[in-house]
């Protein structure tokens, strides 16, 4: 009841950018489901979707600190707003795509520069921004669990409607969804309204862009949690990329890849809230290494397995607990060490990591596929890599814990 009162002023932002990360996050989580009878239909190639997934990785990341600069200079509502009108534009092309370019723009280039003003780099510098640094942690959680939702929505219905009516039909849903985009960023946009307290000389919110950047990679623990970044990106992009393609060649029902997704969804709501929690009490970039290695541990396990609808479900409970658990830590890890007014943009350096590793772990488990007709080699390096990046995180940061709040900035 106390932390309700608290954010009763900030409640129409938080909505809003709940419901803006929802539908970004859960629409682009639910494309693998059009891999198969989208690439027999046009006649690609199962590398050449995941090249356009890929694509959008990169341009997400890479156009992310742009954005996040973008929002200091022209406030957080226009480039959200202009976001929402590119997603909505990607996915109509997809829609009605006969050939690989229109996919790779739609789906690649489109989405992905969408992504980066609409997921959770802007949408979790709308929240901590509009709260109280007290409940920063808890209140970055309860976004990120919001935001888990829609996959819960997306994946059935687009499921239902491309087996029912095709795939064309699922993706034409697919935008209706993504309407809701705009008056979602409209409303997290309010946030422009809330002035930032007065930097002192000495802060990082006195800087310009090109120094904060400097001193954001200057700083080791950052740039441990944006090494360790990039294996987050590989493992949860292979696993919505190739996901359903792995259970259509085991044989499984087309509907499980669907309930898959939503199990991860709704468990990445549990998730989330729990590990937003646990940053407003523990070491964040500890938590984060920890993630890292229960993902892989949980990888190992199912991939060693025989698939089954009960494997498979309790894999997606599993692993969607432990998947956007990361957003709250990042963001509020970058907030205590370099403050709010260049959150946005630090969180995206970080964040082009992360999608270098959804770059890899879309378009290489596609060549690998293709090069050796399983996805064996692609699980057990993802495995490996997993371990190193969870165990090489959790020690440096107990070692060297993180630089403390920087409250005059935040």
């Amino acid at each position: 009841m106390l932390l309700l009162r608290t954010l009763r002023p900030a409640l129409p932002i938080l909505i809003g950018a709940s419901l803006m990360l929802t539908l970004s996050m859960g629409l682009r989580q639910s494309l693998g489901i059009f891999l198969q009878p989208l690439t027999h239909d046009v006649g690609i190639s199962v590398s050449d979707f995941t090249l356009a997934v890929a694509v959008q990785n990169l341009a997400w990341g890479f156009l992310q600190p742009l954005a996040g600069a973008m929002t200091v200079r022209y406030g957080f509502r226009t480039i959200m707003v202009l976001g929402a009108m590119l997603y909505i534009a990607g996915l109509a092309l997809m829609a009605s795509a006969h050939g690989f370019i229109s996919i790779l723009i739609g789906a690649g280039v489109l989405i992905g520069t969408s992504l980066a003003c609409t997921a959770a780099a802007i949408a979790m510098s709308v929240a901590a921004r509009a709260v109280p640094a007290t409940v920063r942690s808890t209140v970055l959680g309860i976004v990120s669990a919001a935001g888990s939702l829609g996959s819960l929505l997306a994946a059935p219905i687009g499921q239902v409607l491309s087996e029912g009516y095709g795939w064309r039909t699922g993706l034409a849903g697919f935008v209706i969804l993504s309407l809701g985009l705009l008056p979602a960023a409209w409303f997290a946009g309010g946030v422009d309204r809330i002035p930032l307290p007065k930097p002192a000389s000495d802060d990082i919110g006195a800087a310009s862009a090109g120094a904060a950047a400097k001193t954001a990679f200057g700083n080791a623990s950052f740039v441990v949690m944006t090494s360790a970044y990039f294996v987050c990106g590989m493992q949860l992009v292979f696993i919505t990329t190739h996901l359903p393609s792995y259970l259509a060649i085991c044989g499984m029902d087309p509907m499980l890849s669907a309930q898959t997704l939503g199990v991860i969804g709704g468990f990445n709501v549990l998730g989330s809230l729990f590990f937003g929690w646990a940053g407003q009490r523990w070491n964040k970039l500890a938590l984060l290494g920890a993630i890292y290695i229960a993902r892989s541990l949980v990888l190992a396990w199912y991939f060693m397995l025989p698939p089954s609808p009960a494997t498979t479900l309790l894999f997606g409970a599993m692993m969607g607990f432990l998947w956007l658990g990361v957003g709250p830590l990042v963001a509020g890890a970058v907030a205590e060490m370099f403050g709010l007014r260049w959150q946005a943009m630090i969180q995206g350096l970080a964040f082009m990591s992360h999608q270098l590793g959804s770059f890899l772990g879309a378009y290489g488990g596609g060549l690998i596929y293709d090069a050796l007709g399983s996805y064996d080699m692609a699980w057990r390096i993802g495995v490996a890599v997993g371990l190193a990046a969870g165990i090489i995180q959790v020690a440096f940061a107990l070692i060297r814990p993180s630089h403390p709040p920087l409250l005059r900035a935040a």
